[in-house]
């Protein structure tokens, strides 16, 4: 940190009055924002940890801007190439601005669906103009989009995620899709299907900074390379937590396409389609064995919380087709999404961790009380599901509970549950973590309404299911009012 206060102060000739370390997310390389009072724009410092990577940078910031794209600047680097200042994009990026859309399950408003568009009309003036003058020297190895290095994060999802699991296959002839596969993508790509240019390689919505709120600045392009154009589109439509719904996918597939066809006239968009799916099924490969290593063997948390996303998308995309070509891969992704609770987050194993955690969840009516907590521990949470829809107010409902299917598909069709449910799995997935890493063994949730028969019986169960799921803890529920008990056990 203190190498990087000397650049600021040779750079501008004052020392910074502020430093505020900024989060990096899945990122090694650490960022900070230096401000002082008498200089009018704050910069953006980094800490990298490979001054290659960083050089990388520079010169693609530097290239980019001749060409007029949006991209930070670089002002000053250290003489190490360890560190450098930028300019400072602001604190909202694309990820952000789209964060009720996420958090309603997928339903993003006009206003958002006008920032993914206009994010996804940029792309092909990096790809196609950036490629033009590009000095492949200056690029990070390997610069370009090879066999080799498919087959390296290919190997990433059979040995970091595939082997984590209880999933059976056969080791050779898996080996041999993943190959078939590799060549696949790797064939020489015509121009009709949209042909090579600049690859991004880290295009999603968290690399994306809006400047005003509204226009999309782009960071975080160093490990770019030569490739397909269709890694990009694929990398930023399926991102996993996006949750994209497949009409706003194929929109936002039609603008890119518009955008494209104005640089590269010979496009045909049914062989873009027809190839952008083989790099759909690659790019989601390549995620889940991103967040086998981060997550299970580098034990970070916000890359575990994704893998249910990222096997949804597959549950999404398999009945296309898509693996048809790979019958042993195609067995092994779909015993995944069959089998999702065996690739989940585990408790940890310390020895100071003697007893297992176990989560106690009850529904209940507001009526007659709030649960008691036998532990002694106060009681944990207590969620209000009164402000969503009640199916109790109609006739057909009455006599049913929260784990009927009618019921069950009036909440989720009206959809002010889920939206609820996926900020009470937010607070749940934190604290249950921390309650296995701190070696607590008992944590509570309750869930009232009006009678405790419909959305709260709803919201425990799915709680319930949920946890046991991703942490194979034990999980004792109890539906308080409709005499209902079950018990998940400890799968370890």
């Amino acid at each position: 940190m203190e190498e990087l206060k000397a650049l600021y102060r040779h750079t501008f000739g004052a020392e910074h009055t502020t430093a505020t370390t900024l989060t990096a997310a899945g990122s090694n390389r650490q960022y900070v924002r230096l401000e002082a009072d008498h200089i009018r724009d704050s910069v953006i410092g980094c800490i990298g940890t490979s001054a290659a990577e960083n050089q990388a940078f520079a010169y693609l910031s530097a290239h980019f801007l001749r060409l007029g794209l949006n991209v930070p600047m670089v002002i000053a680097q250290s003489q190490d190439g360890m560190r450098y200042l930028q300019t400072d994009l602001g604190s909202e990026s694309l990820f952000d601005a789209l964060r009720t859309g996420r958090e309603a399950g997928g339903k993003y408003d006009d206003a958002q669906v006008a920032l993914l568009s206009r994010t996804i009309r940029e792309l092909p003036r990096f790809q196609v103009l950036g490629f033009e003058g590009l000095q492949e020297e200056k690029l990070l190895p390997p610069t370009h989009f090879d066999t080799r290095t498919v087959l390296f994060d290919l190997n990433y999802f059979k040995y970091c995620f595939l082997r984590t699991t209880t999933v059976d296959f056969n080791e050779v002839m898996l080996q041999d899709d993943l190959e078939h596969l590799a060549a696949d993508l790797t064939a020489p790509c015509s121009e009709a299907s949209g042909g090579d240019g600049f690859l991004y390689r880290d295009f999603q919505a968290r690399n994306v900074m809006l400047k005003n709120g509204t226009t999309p600045y782009f960071i975080d392009f160093q490990s770019g390379r030569i490739g397909p154009v269709h890694y990009d589109v694929a990398s930023f439509l399926w991102q996993a937590s996006a949750r994209y719904p497949s009409q706003l996918r194929e929109k936002l597939i039609a603008d890119y396409l518009d955008s494209l066809q104005t640089l590269r006239l010979q496009v045909q968009r049914d062989v873009f389609r027809a190839t952008l799916d083989r790099f759909v099924l690659f790019r989601l490969l390549q995620v889940l064995g991103a967040y086998g290593l981060r997550g299970k063997f580098e034990r970070k948390p916000h890359f575990l919380q994704s893998i249910p996303m990222a096997l949804q998308n597959l549950r999404d995309i398999l009945p296309t087709g898509i693996a048809d070509p790979y019958p042993e891969l195609r067995h092994c992704l779909e015993e995944l999404t069959k089998a999702a609770q065996l690739v989940a987050s585990k408790p940890d194993k310390t020895p100071g961790n003697k007893s297992p955690l176990v989560v106690r969840i009850f529904s209940f009516s507001y009526k007659k009380g709030i649960p008691e907590d036998e532990s002694g521990n106060g009681g944990g949470y207590v969620f209000d599901c009164r402000a969503p829809h009640n199916p109790g107010r109609y006739d057909e409902y009455k006599t049913l509970t929260g784990l009927d299917a009618p019921v069950i598909e009036f909440l989720e069709h009206d959809g002010e549950i889920l939206p609820f449910l996926d900020n009470v799995y937010r607070l749940a997935d934190f604290h249950v973590q921390r309650y296995i890493d701190r070696g607590f063994t008992s944590l509570m949730f309750s869930f009232g309404c009006t009678g405790g028969q419909h959305r709260s019986v709803y919201s425990a169960q799915h709680l319930a299911e949920h946890i046991h799921s991703k942490f194979g803890i034990e999980v004792r529920l109890l539906h308080r009012e409709q005499g209902i008990s079950q018990t998940w056990s400890n799968k370890q």
